[in-house]
């Protein structure tokens, strides 16, 4: 109640002088002085009230409070009394100027009392924000007095001098604010004072600069905050705690997002004021800001460097703590666990820095064990003969490691461990030293329990020993009757009791043979005796997997029996198991992976070669399935690999594995076939189960029904010589079928090999084709069949390959689908066609040649950013987009078709005119014909050819006219090759056409044949 009275009593004060202050301008210079003497009589009263372990920092702050007071009441008299203007520098200067250095003192035995001075980590996180907000005050403090020229060096230097203590104290105020731990109220008042002067100092600072400053005005009340505050933080009882030795070494700090924050915003400062001077045209401080740049950038690196070490240092102990863990299984003695233990701490302690350890044994008499857990400890409060041991060094880390239990008449034997070394070090040891005691406590125990078994006749007190054990101990007869079963066998097996039943009783049928066996080694002292998995039976029937370990004791006569250890590791052996399933499975489908297959098939190979078997291996690739994840999203996709693997593993039953070998390639391994012939019939199989369409999700609740189809490359070692080979074989003829048009299956044979490896080097030189300049373009002309002028060209690519001569389209534009070059190979087409047609436009400006029409391919045309390539395209060449024809097919327009459509629609307001091309082969319905955003349909040549001989065709072209012709669609007849088609088609209504009667695809120089007046091709 006392100490609240004091508070209220201060505030109240404080609330009063301030108000006498603002209201009575007269006696400013008296209430001023009482605002500040008043703070400082705070500072002294709670320093005696609260006694704190250290006065002289609040010494200190009361010395700050009265140099203030003594610099105001110094400036106060040279002009309100001596009626000096404005005197600068002057004394009232040395008392402020004396107040910084005070205040930063004052802070630092603050910073040193809570956390040392080792700790680098919070150093340069203070220094960060430092360098930046130094960086402002020079900008727009220290600078403007730098280049002041009227003032004189004195004036500078003492005008410069404010905002570096301010800088001074910011430094330390961050320091000890950035300080880990708890932050009593004290530090938080502390730290709002501190915050309210150097904010007030900086508002005074600027506005001198302006020449607004007026003494009485709102920045004063900073000051008088700043006065308050202080005295606040000394009266509060958590003062105390400001300078309590709490902590013998640094504290881990660790990166919050508040500190990440303020850390990210001052390493921004110095760009961000560069940038501001370069825009205003005054780049005074360039080489400042340089500097603060190279200051922060170093200070970050230092912090990456101490992270970094830390890494590094973590990985070494855990490194250590794993060798160690091995060591102390394999003691057998409390020797070997003890060296064990040197060993560990040795790879522990950084290489060059001094340590020591030592073990103390001593009589244990209480009930309870205890902790292993380390404490920090001071050498000079160990017994003396200790305390010699750690002669140089302060501290020390202490665990106590219980060895053998007691008995009514003897004590246990507890290990105490000392660790001592520097204090930073210790601490960063701190939660290794835990786990490396943990684990000795184990070690120590289990030899222990060994050595009492051996040593101890009396049942009753071994059960005492190891009652608190988690691992089962068993006692086994030589007619394999358990005669003693350790308390924990009930919590493991679900059994109350199980003495005098027998040792099989516990273990599946399945294991009994391996139980034996174990027993037998354990009898010879041959073999593995110890780390042997069995399965054990619970009471309630549930299975669990026993780590189990057997000593033949039964020469012993206080044991005769066997000994056997079990843990239970259920849940770690499930643990391994997913993980091993991870490791040989295909995350996504759950089929074998890559490593998997190869393994079963080497296997399944050395089976077959001794039996005379024989095994097939099929190859899977889907047909367009990157169209699917083009067009329709992974998500879709994913969802399609599920489904053709499901649909897979039920066509090729449980005896024969399916694997997923990669994006989206499967692979079969056949195991059991009679012949060849079996596993063609699975390959024929496995394409009719995937030719079904599937229905998948897209993870939004939308639906799709996409396609499975896959083309599908067999082997068997009927052709293989070895499992490379095999794979190989099926490799090929996987590429074989999809060249024979894809869905469907193909053997390797031996005739065909040199088709499919020519087939595989086309596609692989295809990459490099259209970057060489390979594929050459041939014009074939579109005429008017009524005059038989040539009205428009068609564009048609061929590969001028440099070994096997001109290769026509049917050569290579199916392998360019298939790898993804067709995007390359038609942006080359459109850009060269586009670039040749206005050449023929500027020579021939009045010949009836309209236009000139590119082929588009689905895979093409869907790539992302395909309407601006012919945007670039069109204003590359300086073609106008109304010289432009698109061809397309119906399957393009009926897949995606919101999409499509819109990009049509779009490429049509342009002025790019879109054909159909091929049109009739499709599926497209009238609705959909008269929706499609298309202005020319071309007329397949497979019309064409036998309109003159069957009525039937001859009515479907003239529909298509006359549906051409309702829609306002102009219409292209293609495979001319005839005079009749001519003279049919002119008199069914068909307006133009191409073929052979008119010309042949020609090269680029023969066009211009028909650029000349009256001009017609023949």
């Amino acid at each position: 109640m006392l100490l609240r009275t004091a508070h209220a009593r201060f505030v109240i004060g404080m609330l009063v002088l301030t108000a006498a202050f603002y209201a009575l301008p007269e006696y400013r210079m008296y209430t001023w002085a009482a605002i500040g003497l008043s703070a400082a009589a705070a500072v002294l009263v709670g320093v005696r009230k609260h006694k704190p372990s250290r006065r002289l920092p609040w010494w200190l702050l009361a010395g700050v409070l009265v140099s203030f007071t003594a610099g105001d009441t110094t400036y106060n008299i040279l002009t309100d009394h001596l009626h000096q203007e404005n005197p600068f520098p002057c004394l009232a200067d040395g008392f402020y100027l004396a107040s910084y250095p005070l205040l930063a003192a004052a802070l630092l035995i603050f910073i040193r009392a809570r956390s040392g001075s080792g700790n680098r980590a919070a150093l340069l996180d203070a220094l960060v924000p430092t360098a930046g907000l130094g960086l402002l005050s020079w900008v727009f403090l220290i600078a403007p007095y730098v280049r002041d020229t009227d003032l004189t060096i004195m004036e500078k230097l003492t005008s410069v001098s404010y905002p570096l203590g301010d800088v001074l104290a910011l430094a330390m105020l961050l320091r000890l604010l950035i300080a880990p731990g708890r932050k009593p109220l004290a530090i938080t008042v502390l730290g709002a004072g501190v915050s309210g002067l150097l904010v007030t100092d900086v508002l005074y600072g600027l506005r001198q600069l302006a020449g607004t400053w007026a003494t009485g005005g709102p920045t004063d009340a900073g000051w008088v905050f700043f006065y308050a505050a202080i005295g606040v933080c000394a009266l509060h009882p958590s003062m105390t705690q400001l300078t309590l030795d709490r902590q013998t070494a640094p504290v881990a700090v660790h990166a919050s997002g508040r500190r990440i924050a303020l850390m990210s915003f001052a390493a921004l400062i110095a760009p961000v004021m560069l940038l501001v001077e370069d825009l205003r045209n005054e780049v005074h401080d360039a080489l400042v800001i340089a500097v603060a740049c190279a200051s922060m950038f170093l200070l970050v690196i230092a912090r990456v460097v101490d992270l970094l070490r830390a890494q590094r240092e973590a990985g070494a102990r855990e490194r250590a703590l794993r060798e160690a863990g091995a060591l102390l299984v394999a003691a057998s003695t409390e020797k070997d666990a003890a060296a064990a233990l040197r060993q560990a701490v040795d790879d522990l302690v950084p290489d060059g820095e001094p340590y020591r350890l030592h073990f103390v044994a001593e009589d244990f008499f209480g009930d309870t064990p205890p902790p292993h857990l380390a404490v920090m400890v001071e050498v000079a409060s160990l017994p003396e003969s200790l305390a010699a041991e750690f002669a140089g060094f302060e501290f020390a880390l202490h665990a106590t490691v219980l060895g053998s239990g007691r008995t009514a008449t003897s004590p246990a034997r507890s290990k105490q461990t000392y660790l001592a070394a520097a204090p930073g070090r210790l601490h960063s040891l701190r939660p290794s030293f835990d786990a490396l005691m943990a684990q000795g406590a184990m070690a120590i125990g289990r030899i222990g329990l060994t050595d009492e078994v051996s040593r101890r006749s009396s049942e009753d007190y071994f059960r005492t020993l190891v009652q608190s054990a988690s691992d089962v101990i068993l006692i086994v007869g030589g007619d394999e009757e358990i005669r003693y079963a350790s308390p924990s066998a009930e919590h493991v097996f679900g059994r109350p009791e199980l003495v005098g039943s027998p040792l099989t009783g516990l273990f599946a049928g399945t294991d009994h043979a391996e139980l034996r066996d174990l027993l037998s080694r354990a009898h010879l002292g041959r073999g593995r005796q110890d780390g042997i998995d069995l399965t054990a039976i619970r009471a309630d029937g549930r299975l669990l997997q026993v780590e189990s370990g057997c000593r033949d004791l039964r020469d012993d006569p206080t044991v005769n029996g066997y000994v056997l250890t079990m843990r239970d590791v259920t849940e770690r052996r499930q643990l391994e198991n997913d993980l091993t399933h991870q490791a040989f499975h295909d995350g996504l489908t759950g089929l074998a992976n890559r490593v998997l297959f190869q393994n079963r098939l080497e296997h399944a190979a050395v089976r077959a070669e001794n039996d005379g078997s024989t095994i097939g291996v099929l190859f899977v690739d889907l047909d367009d399935f990157k169209e699917v994840n083009d067009t329709l999203g992974h998500a879709v996709g994913d969802q399609l690999l599920i489904a053709v693997g499901e649909r897979i593993t039920r066509a090729i039953g449980p005896l024969n594995t399916a694997a997923r070998t990669g994006g989206d390639e499967f692979a079969v391994l056949v195991e059991h076939a009679a012949g060849p012939d079996d596993v063609d019939e699975l390959a024929g199989l496995i394409v009719a189960a995937l030719g079904v369409p599937v229905e998948v999700g897209d993870g939004a609740g939308g639906t799709h029904v996409v396609s499975g189809n896959a083309s599908i490359g067999v082997a068997t070692t009927a052709e293989a010589g070895s499992t490379s080979e095999l794979q190989r074989q099926a490799d090929l003829a996987m590429y074989l079928a999809k060249g024979e048009g894809k869905n469907t299956w193909q053997r390797y044979r031996g005739d065909l090999h040199s088709g499919v490896v020519e087939r595989l080097e086309l596609r692989a030189a295809l990459n490099d084709a259209a970057a060489a300049g390979q594929f050459v373009l041939r014009y074939q002309p579109i005429v008017e069949l009524g005059s038989e002028d040539v009205v428009g060209l068609e564009a048609l690519v061929r590969w001028e390959h440099p070994t096997r001569g001109l290769l026509g389209p049917d050569q290579f534009i199916d392998l360019a689908e298939e790898n993804g070059s067709i995007v390359a190979i038609g942006n080359a087409v459109l850009r060269e066609a586009l670039r040749a047609f206005v050449g023929w436009r500027e020579a021939a400006p009045d010949r009836p040649m309209r236009y000139v029409s590119v082929n588009v391919s689905a895979r093409q045309f869907r790539t992302p950013g395909f309407v601006a390539q012919v945007r670039d395209a069109l204003a590359e060449t300086g073609a106008r987009p109304e010289w432009l024809l698109l061809e397309i097919t119906e399957s393009l327009v009926l897949r995606d078709a919101e999409k499509v459509w819109a990009d049509l629609r779009e490429l049509r307001e342009w002025g790019v005119r879109i054909a159909i091309d091929d049109f009739g082969t499709g599926y497209s319905s009238l609705s959909y014909l008269r929706q499609m955003p298309v202005d020319v349909l071309k007329i397949d040549k497979s019309f064409i050819d036998d309109i003159l001989h069957s009525d039937e065709q001859l009515a479907l072209v003239e529909a298509i006219v006359s549906l051409a012709r309702t829609l306002k669609l102009a219409v292209v007849a293609e495979g001319i090759e005839h005079r009749d088609h001519h003279d049919v088609l002119l008199r069914l209504g068909c307006p133009y056409g191409q073929g052979y009667l008119f010309s042949r695809p020609v090269p680029p120089d023969q066009v211009t044949a028909w650029l000349a007046p009256e001009a017609v091709v023949s």
